[in-house]
């Protein structure tokens, strides 16, 4: 039940002036990822700023994904909730409309335990028939799935990934001591995937694919292949890039980058703003030092 092997781009959610989600270019930016090999596509994450999407919008927005994917790559939804029936709901509605998988972030304010985390993702997990991806971001939810927690969740048949995004090696070797073999790991932070892959990852949810889809994937294709120097080049070559799409709120410079390479996204929602002039014009400097612009 294995979701992918590669690079997932973590997809935004294009806005028009009214912003209304614009499907023009949310098909644009499908069609481009698939043309430069990303190997998944995840819609209606914390890149796709679910957290302001209403349940209408986010459960359209993985339809259009679905239907304009069409079997291509998997197609990964964002169902995420710090309420377990709603997470529920929302988890149930994207198997009906063809996800292939369903990223969970832990839950959010409320946080929970341990224990609470186990009970909230086996819930959602017997909801559905469609494999799970478990989501650590600690820094956005103020809460750290530890990996004696994963260990105990991948008892449940469709937990099956896990993207790690806590930034933390030490920690994702012990998840990796505790769970390799019994769960797919997937890097949730750019400029770490190859030290991820060297622990047995299988890839990465990336923000930074939205930009470089390409490079994201050879990433991880190159050091699948064995070229694993030639991967690591790929990784230092982008981590200015990589820095700079993270030097603001995700996914405020992502988008900022689009617009500059001609994507036209749209603004985030608010409360997310635009950057600072001078973190913009930093960021259109190393999208012209990286040859993008």
């Amino acid at each position: 039940m294995s979701l992918f092997t590669g690079s997932g781009v973590a997809i935004v959610t294009p806005f028009n002036d009214n912003m209304d989600v614009n499907y023009d270019k949310l098909k644009e930016l499908i069609e481009y990822q698939i043309k430069n090999k990303t190997d998944a596509i995840i819609i209606c994450g914390t890149t796709g700023e679910a957290s302001t999407l209403s349940d209408e919008e986010q459960l359209e927005c993985i339809k259009f994904a679905v239907e304009q994917v069409n079997g291509r790559v998997p197609v990964i939804a964002g169902t995420g909730s710090n309420d377990t029936k709603h997470g529920i709901h929302l988890s149930k509605e994207a198997e009906k409309l063809g996800a292939d998988g369903l990223l969970l972030a832990t839950p959010y304010y409320n946080k929970t335990s341990q224990k609470g985390l186990i009970e909230h993702f086996t819930q959602i997990a017997h909801a559905v028939k469609i494999p799970i991806m478990l989501y650590n971001v600690p820094s956005r939810t103020g809460l750290n799935m530890l990996p004696q927690t994963v260990l105990e969740l991948t008892k449940v048949d469709n937990i099956v990934a896990m993207k790690e995004a806590s930034g933390d090696i030490s920690q994702v070797a012990e998840l990796m001591h505790y769970c390799k073999g019994k769960i797919d790991l997937y890097s949730g932070n750019d400029d770490i995937v190859v030290p991820l892959l060297s622990l047995g990852g299988k890839g990465v949810v990336s923000v930074a694919a939205n930009v470089i889809p390409k490079d994201m994937h050879d990433i991880v294709e190159k050091y699948m292949n064995n070229e694993k120097e030639a991967s690591l080049d790929i990784q230092l070559k982008r981590l200015p890039l990589i820095n700079g799409l993270f030097s603001d709120v995700n996914p405020i410079p992502v988008k900022e980058a689009l617009n500059m390479i001609n994507f036209e996204v749209g603004k985030c929602r608010s409360p997310l703003t635009t950057m600072v002039d001078e973190d913009r014009e930093a960021l259109e400097k190393i999208l012209k030092e990286q040859g993008l612009q």
